[in-house]
């Protein structure tokens, strides 16, 4: 070894350095990934104590810290790690280090300090790590570590630090924890313990920092868990722990600033003493069985963020059950009251005018509080929810609602409320969601609520609502979930403005007084699923624009005054499952194809001139004389107008037919050359030789009908994929049918794209089916969230505004799949590991081997039953209606995006051993929402960013022995909080819930652009 004499220790021979450069340089070795260029650094030319990350005693010369902390490194821990005897401290948090770790750690007796969190490490906690009985800081956080916790570590008394959450390990929390006096901070958060709270744990009189949320803990918490009066944070959110909560726990935990235990079993009442814990700032018991008044003394914790008590049993339905809002006044930073689906009675006292100025969200749905809402109100000038659906509140509603200028959801619905609707609420222009049904509004629709521009839904049904419909709202482009007017007095015409609704998916205005025909431009609500204009006076025929949305699912027509025959394209609406035109006076011909097949998908009452149709009708057969008045209207109507054309078709037709012929054999050489010609080219040698035989070695994964192969061309070089199907697997030649049928009509940037096929035999004379692809070199969405830890798969992380692009991209190729092909097709196995990154990581969706076109299915019911009752995708991705025999749809696919949303964030699979007992990831995920998602969401997306970004993203929660500080960036949360409730609305049980495919795309790309946007306001670098 090069090195001066000079650096030598006189005392220590030359070989105990050595022994540590060697260390080290092994360490360096099994780093495979290290874009900061870290290691470069660990060389020869520079003295190994000043080695980046490495600091050596001044005296013997000896590593005495290890400290990479977010570098980026990738790669495993050797046994070597051993070897550096005098190490006190290693801190590799916040890389992608994966393996297990070594039990060679428990060499270590001088560590003091060990730090692995924010990484990939798997395997069970060595039992080696008894021997490091120095040891103040054990952190393992955010990996993957298995099994339990090893009864060995009981020898690490002098622990000051036990921090193993978020992993999955399993079996019992160990009692002898309880032994460990110095203890101040204990977090085991979301493993699989299960079993009790051990009654030992009460002596830890020093605890500071307790977590047990997102388990599965049963009985009841030890009440001398409730006398360590040092702890200031307390969580066993969503448990299953029940008994009521001690009297005195507010005077034996002062120091108290967050009780969380939100989601379990808690009875009895809220405790009086929690006023005496005077630092309490958040306070979430939602979601239990508390009964009794709300304390009236926890006015006086006056640095209150945040008091949650939803879904209990508190209040008396009586006057004096809000008594307490009026001592809440004192609680100045007060910023989320949510008191929903109690037993609240009483009327609404003025006093929650006076409630913190900082509240943003101020819930009280489903109790039975009544009277009107203070005119005050406007006070609360940060409110972004006023949620004060289901109670029996009255009156009229005050104009100054307008001045919550911040306001994004108003929930009024199912109330009393009465009067006009405020002119004022135009004035609320960030407003998204607006419901006022089933109250007893009257008077007029406000034109001003057509400058609500961001206004997704607006629901005014079951009122007394009369007049013309505002060409301003019934025009608002912004709607895209539901607008519904129905259950009012509205009269005149529908505007022709209803035609720039163009991202609609449902329209409800039935039981008004509306009349005329049915605007023309209805035919640009392309995104229209539900349409329902029943009980109201329209008139005419049933317009043929219609026809133009493909989407429509729903048509209720009925109890109207339209005329003519029954269209026919109506039969030729592939996704319609239910049409009822009853009453109305329709007459000549009911069709027999599409929807008119199933006599119980239609409703065709009181309309006495109809004939024909299935028999299932019973309707007279049409003759001449049912058919004449038809004719009749026909011959004026149509016949007439169309000889006049007659005559200039026939000049054309010549020219026509000769272009055509022209145009179309030139087409059909165009498309036999796109596809034909190229799967030609490819023979079996060429692919056995440009796999290297198939070799597993260039195996880069494998599914349901075959294995992919990474392969080299040789006439050009270039890098493909190779999908060899497996013939002898049931389905397989029909996966490689659909594929080609797909693959050869479709281009998309966000699709997969083929080279070629090759459908020949092997050198053995076996049938031979493959498929060629663009190789895609960063592999499958699968494999960075769900990475293998070991050399072979190397642990990935996708960033935040990557899994944001990913989304987006996914979401473009669904668009296509469902609105831009010529025939829609539905993907029907969308999934992690079918969505591919090519080098940018752009995402291209692939396999197609399940698809289904909706024109096969609606052509062909007995087939499309087959698919569904054969749950046609992947466990955990297929949409419920499918196990229920429900055909294929795009809300099929719908639905799995949805599922994959919520995974791409949360890093968990639908599948995960975390989702049973009745428990979803759609569950899990709609529960979280939106107080406690920070907790749950996938923190490695945070963990990539470059070091100037990472501030700007996120800052991890620290846990320090005086204070615990969670400092989110709200950005960030705001922004997941919307990509959560995309992935809840697109996975909704009932397929009628789920929002359409535009709507998302919209949606999704409205959401990062926000964020791209606010980033770059900011002056901050994009990754």
């Amino acid at each position: 070894m090069c090195m001066s004499s000079g650096l030598k220790s006189a005392t220590i021979p030359a070989f105990a350095n050595e022994t540590d450069r060697m260390a080290l340089l092994d360490f360096k070795n099994r780093i495979t990934k290290d874009p900061l260029q870290i290691m470069s650094s660990w060389n020869d030319s520079t003295y190994f104590c000043n080695w980046l990350g490495v600091t050596c005693s001044s005296s013997i010369k000896r590593v005495i810290v290890l400290n990479l902390t977010a570098k980026k490194l990738s790669g495993s821990i050797p046994p070597s790690i051993g070897n550096l005897t005098y190490l006190t401290g290693i801190n590799l948090e916040n890389n992608s280090i994966y393996g297990e770790i070594p039990q060679e750690v428990g060499r270590l007796q001088h560590l003091l300090h060990l730090n692995l969190s924010g990484n990939s490490f798997g395997g069970k906690i060595p039992t080696n790590l008894s021997y490091c009985t120095q040891l103040r800081v054990l952190d393992a956080t955010y990996n993957n570590l298995i099994g339990q916790i090893p009864d060995h570590l009981n020898s690490l008394s002098k622990l000051v630090y036990l921090l193993l959450g978020v992993n999955n390990l399993t079996g019992n929390i160990p009692a002898w924890i309880g032994n460990i006096s110095s203890l101040r901070a204990l977090s085991l958060i979301q493993n699989n313990f299960q079993g009790s709270i051990p009654s030992e744990l009460s002596r830890l009189t020093g605890l500071t920092f307790f977590q047990l949320a997102l388990n599965n803990l049963t009985d009841t918490i030890p009440p001398l868990i409730f006398n360590i009066s040092s702890i200031y944070f307390f969580s066993v959110t969503k448990n299953r722990l029940h008994g009521s909560l001690p009297p005195n726990v507010g005077l034996t935990l002062p120091k108290l600033k967050i009780f969380l235990g939100y989601g379990n079993n808690f009875t009895g009442p809220i405790p009086v003493s929690l006023s005496n814990a005077s630092q309490l700032q958040f306070l979430d018991l939602g979601q239990n069985g508390l009964t009794g008044t709300v304390p009236q003394n926890l006015g006086s914790l006056q640095g209150l963020v945040r008091l949650n008590l939803n879904r209990n049993r508190l209040g008396n339905g009586k006057d004096g059950d809000l008594n307490f809002l009026s001592f809440l006044t004192n609680c100045t930073h007060l910023e989320d009251l949510a008191l929903s689906f109690n037993y609240f009675g009483g009327v609404l006292p003025s006093s929650i005018t006076n409630l913190s100025t900082q509240l943003t969200h101020l819930i009280m749905v489903g109790n039975m509080i009544r009277g009107s809402i203070p005119i005050g109100i406007g006070n609360l000038v940060n409110l972004e929810m006023l949620a004060l659906c289901y109670n029996n509140l009255g009156g009229t509603l005050p104009d100054v609602l307008g001045k919550l200028q911040k306001l994004k959801a108003l929930y009024l619905n199912d109330n009393n409320f009465f009067g006009p609707i405020p002119s004022s609420l135009g004035n609320l222009t960030t407003l998204i969601m607006l419901d006022m049904e089933k109250n007893r509004f009257e008077g007029r629709i406000p034109p001003s609520l057509g400058n609500c521009q961001y206004l997704l839904s607006l629901n005014i049904s079951n009122n007394n609502l009369t007049g013309t419909i505002p060409k301003q709202v019934i025009g608002l482009s912004s709607l895209s979930i539901y607008l519904d007017m129905s259950q009012n007095f509205l009269v005149g015409a529908l505007p022709f403005e209803v035609g720039n609704l163009i991202h609609l998916s449902e329209l409800y205005l039935s039981n008004n007084r509306l009349s005329g025909k049915i605007p023309t431009t209805l035919d640009t609500c392309h995104s229209l699923e539900r349409l329902y204009l029943e009980g109201n006076s329209f008139q005419g025929t049933i317009p043929q624009s219609l026809n133009k949305l493909r989407g429509l699912e729903e048509i209720d027509l009925s109890r109207n005054n339209f005329s003519g025959n029954i269209p026919k394209f109506l039969g030729k609406l592939m996704s319609l499952k239910y049409l009822n035109i009853s009453y109305n006076n329709l007459e000549g011909e009911v069709p027999s194809e599409g929807i008119f097949e199933n006599a119980s998908q239609i409703s065709i009452f009181g309309n006495n001139k109809l004939c024909g149709g299935v028999q299932e009708l019973h309707l007279p057969t049409c003759t001449r004389k049912n058919l004449h008045s038809s004719r009749k209207l026909l011959a004026l109507k149509i016949v007439f107008p169309v000889t006049s054309m007659v005559i200039f078709v026939l000049v054309l037709l010549y020219f026509y037919v000769t272009c055509f012929n022209v145009k179309n054999s030139r087409e059909r050489a165009l498309t036999t050359s796109s596809f034909e010609d190229r799967k030609l080219r490819v023979s079996y040698a060429e692919l056995l030789k440009s796999t290297n035989g198939f070799s597993k070695n260039n195996l880069t994964g494998s599914g349901s009908f075959g294995s992919v192969y990474k392969g080299i061309l040789s006439g050009n070089g270039a890098i493909v994929a190779v999908k060899v199907l497996n013939l002898q697997q049931k389905g397989a030649s029909k996966s490689f049918i659909n594929e080609c049928n797909v693959l050869r009509s479709i281009r998309h940037r966000n699709l997969l794209k083929i080279i070629s096929a090759c459908s020949s035999t092997d050198h053995e004379g076996n049938d031979f089916k493959s498929l060629i692809f663009e190789f895609m070199c960063n592999g499958s969405l699968e494999q960075w969230l769900h990475s293998k830890n070991d050399e072979q798969h190397q642990s990935k992380r996708l960033r935040f505004i990557q899994r944001l692009n990913i989304a987006v991209d996914v979401a473009y190729a669904l668009e296509y799949l469902h609105h831009h092909c010529q025939t829609p097709i539905v993907h029907c196995d969308l999934k992690p590991s079918n969505i591919l990154l090519d080098e940018d990581m752009v995402a291209h969706v692939g396999d197609f081997g399940l698809v289904n076109f909706l024109c096969e299915a609606s052509n062909n019911p007995s087939k499309s039953q087959t698919l569904s009752l054969g749950l046609k995708g992947s466990i955990g991705y297929i949409p419920p209606e499918y196990g229920m025999g429900s055909q294929v749809s795009t809300l099929g696919d719908i639905y799995s995006y949805g599922i994959l949303l919520l995974e791409m964030f949360i890093g968990k699979r639908p599948t995960d051993e975390m989702f049973k007992n009745g428990m979803s990831i759609h569950q899990f995920t709609a529960m979280a929402l939106p107080e406690h998602i920070m907790d749950y969401v996938d923190s490695s997306m945070f963990f990539e960013e470059d070091e100037e970004d990472v501030d700007d993203d996120i800052e991890e929660k620290q846990i320090i022995e005086e204070d615990f500080n969670v400092n989110v960036n709200s950005r960030i949360k705001d922004c997941l909080i919307s990509v959560f409730q995309i992935g809840l609305l697109c996975s909704k049980t009932s397929p009628d819930e789920r929002i359409p495919t535009n709507v998302v795309v919209n949606e999704m790309k409205a959401i990062r652009d926000k964020f791209l946007k606010h980033k770059k306001q900011n002056g901050r670098r994009m990754s």
